[in-house]
């Protein structure tokens, strides 16, 4: 296929009016993405040659500020739908080599020779917009992907501490599995945050859902306890199994002081509801 060319054509109007022949070569340059315009189109509604096209259009005409904003745009939509960062990658590289073939020619077929100051200018300004372009595509990308992983271990949190309220004063803490330190951080700050949030004045943490509860984490029961008393909550542990009670004995921890028990949390929360 013939490059079209006219002597007063612009650089953009040479670029369009060989559009056809431009995203051809850069389908042959992106060998991987080749074949999955379409699957990128259908997961995410991205038309890549369409914007390959715009990016193209920024860059040679050095509208910089409306480059960031789409490559900002780009780097969310590409994240929020989970594409293949490598694609784009290689897309951009084909785009980058598919410019500068159509610079060659437009020069050639001009008769231009520039100088190597000249040319080297311009390749230092051309390259710049694309890396700028990339540059915010995978910063925003990265950014999405980890306010996504934030809300993500946020979310598992709450589901590992889920403070129930009763009323404007109780609360219940079922926990269900197992405790590990991680876990028992988690749980610490958890409790005093919501402590200090809802006001509250008695907690009931119901133990009958925990596996196995080893020393280690049985100190940092005790720190949770001791932190919610000095914020002025009472807390109640309900649910202890006999071979968890046989555990805590062993270790020689005293909860007495700060904490009360009950057999179940129905126990519990007849006595802090009905006082009975």
């Amino acid at each position: 296929m013939e490059l079209s060319f006219k002597n007063n054509f612009s650089l953009k109007e040479f670029i369009l009016e060989n559009q056809q022949y431009f995203e051809g070569k850069l389908l042959n340059e992106a060998i991987n993405v080749k074949d999955k315009i379409e699957e990128i189109r259908a997961i995410g509604n991205i038309n890549l040659l369409k914007n390959a096209n715009n990016i193209v259009l920024f860059v040679i005409e050095e509208r910089k500020e409306e480059l960031i904003a789409f490559a900002k745009a780009e780097g969310i939509v590409w994240a929020k739908y989970q594409l293949t960062l490598a694609f784009k990658l290689e897309w951009i590289q084909a785009l980058r080599r598919t410019l500068w073939n159509f610079l060659y020619h437009y020069d050639k077929l001009r008769g231009d020779t520039l100088s190597l100051e000249a040319f080297y200018e311009k390749e230092k300004n051309y390259n710049e917009y694309i890396d700028q372009f990339f540059s915010n595509f995978f910063i925003n990308y990265s950014k999405y992907k980890d306010e996504l992983l934030e809300d993500h271990r946020k979310l598992v949190e709450n589901l590992s501490v889920p403070i129930i309220p009763i009323n404007k004063e109780i609360c219940v803490l079922p926990l269900i599995g197992t405790i590990n330190s991680q876990r028992s951080m988690t749980i610490q700050e958890k409790v005093l945050f919501e402590i200090k949030e809802k006001h509250i004045q008695t907690l009931i943490i119901d133990l009958s859902g925990i596996a196995h509860i080893d020393e280690e984490i049985t100190n940092d029961f005790m720190k949770i306890i001791e932190g919610a008393s000095m914020m002025g909550c009472r807390t109640i542990l309900t649910g202890l199994r006999p071979e968890i009670v046989r555990g805590v004995v062993l270790t020689g921890i005293n909860f007495n002081h700060h904490a009360d028990f009950k057999g179940t949390l129905q126990q519990a929360l007849n006595e802090v509801l009905f006082k009975k």
